[in-house]
């Protein structure tokens, strides 16, 4: 039986097992998870499109009902690093069944004579609003991968089921990655909405940068740099990836940030540690990017964020610290009541196989709702898994 061939029965056998059975169901190639997440559900397994050779980097937002979710995840194309298809699937029922995906950007459909493809998907509902909004990168197909991506978006006014695309003004000039959600603020008393994202142009050209930055928007249509994360003083950080959360004081916003060594990405910070910046004017200026000690970060995105309670949230690889085989396996996380210390390291979720890239949506007060893509023992990025969390439990 050929590997494709076995990853298909198992995964069917897996799919059936989630349904039936929740989180006590086995996952591919692997023994019963251990973790606090509970009711693992696989929302889809990268069999189900031919053209791709991996799926990956899942984002989730709650839908119009208190029961919907969207999810919005990539689908990479076969011979291409970091970029493919965005496509959306919906679920009526809290993640218990997901719906057939939609997509939201195709790399076969051309913006005239140009052909492009996609990564990186960021949900976002406005306060008040009923639509939702996908940013993305775009970038040409022709490019080996998508360091060098411009930002664009597409709305939904129907909870999912279908998206219109939008050409976005951006006055900020340059390539951009996109990571993490966006949040709203206030600054010198204007309404902004906040997107962080970083560039990596010192990947190609030796004077380039690795740089982090917020863009800001008043209208989520044109979009403006408001700022960069400072440097440390002393060596420098390839500082990406940040999450944005909301802090303790008005006006209060602070960024944790996955991190490698500036000059070769190919390294950790020694330690591996991620790092973060404090904003406390709504995000126009931040402070010094520096180490945090008790958050550990190996070349991975983790995910940062805050409970309506004020319980601060960190998800992430358990490592090694380098890139190779066994790399990117168990997600752990930590939680942290403000003016306490953060917790001892818990287990998000261990089987054994690979995994990375989650992101977390609160649903309800200390309860969660997570994506994370993962996979086999010893390959990445076959399925989009979905689970729930709740704090303190």
């Amino acid at each position: 039986m050929s590997t494709r061939i076995r990853e298909s029965v198992c995964t069917v056998a897996m799919v059936t097992a989630v349904l039936l059975f929740g989180g006590s169901t086995r996952v591919e190639g692997a023994p019963n998870y251990e973790g606090d997440i509970a009711d693992v559900r696989v929302i889809r397994h990268v069999n189900q499109h031919p053209y791709a050779w991996r799926i990956w980097q899942p984002f989730i937002i709650q839908g119009e009902r208190d029961r919907d979710l969207i999810v919005a995840f990539g689908a990479m194309v076969n011979g291409k690093k970091d970029m493919g298809d965005i496509l959306a699937t919906i679920s009526r029922d809290d993640g218990d069944t997901w719906e057939e995906p939609v997509a939201i950007f195709d790399h076969r459909q051309r913006q005239g004579a140009i052909q492009f493809a996609y990564a990186n998907p960021v949900l976002y509902r406005a306060p008040g609003q009923d639509i939702v909004w996908c940013f993305v990168m775009r970038c040409p197909i022709a490019f080996e991968n998508s360091e060098e991506s411009q930002l664009v978006a597409a709305f939904t006014a129907d909870g999912g089921r279908t998206w219109t695309p939008v050409e976005l003004a951006v006055h900020y000039t340059g390539p951009l990655i996109t990571n993490a959600g966006i949040v709203d603020t206030v600054i010198d008393g204007r309404k902004f909405f906040l997107l962080p994202a970083h560039r990596n142009t010192l990947q190609n050209d030796p004077r380039g940068s690795r740089d982090h930055f917020i863009l800001s928007s008043t209208s989520l249509l044109e979009w403006s740099l408001e700022a960069y994360i400072p440097q440390p003083t002393t060596a420098r950080v390839f500082l990406h990836e940040g999450n944005i959360a909301k802090g303790d004081a008005p006006g209060e916003l602070k960024i944790v940030m996955r991190t490698a060594d500036y000059d070769d990405a190919s390294l950790t910070t020694s330690p591996p540690r991620a790092y973060s910046s404090v904003s406390t004017d709504g995000g126009h200026t931040w402070s010094v990017a520096q180490e945090e000690p008790e958050l550990h970060n190996a070349k991975s995105k983790a995910f940062f964020g805050r409970a309506s309670d004020g319980t601060y949230i960190y998800v992430y690889n358990d490592g090694p610290a380098q890139r190779q085989p066994g790399g990117r396996m168990a997600l752990r996380y930590k939680t942290m009541v403000p003016g306490a210390e953060w917790s001892h390291q818990k287990t998000f979720f261990d089987a054994g196989v690979k995994n990375s890239y989650p992101t977390l949506v609160e649903v309800a007060p200390g309860d969660f709702r997570a994506v994370w893509d993962s996979g086999t023992p010893d390959r990445p990025r076959t399925r989009i898994v979905f689970g729930k969390l709740t704090l303190g439990r």
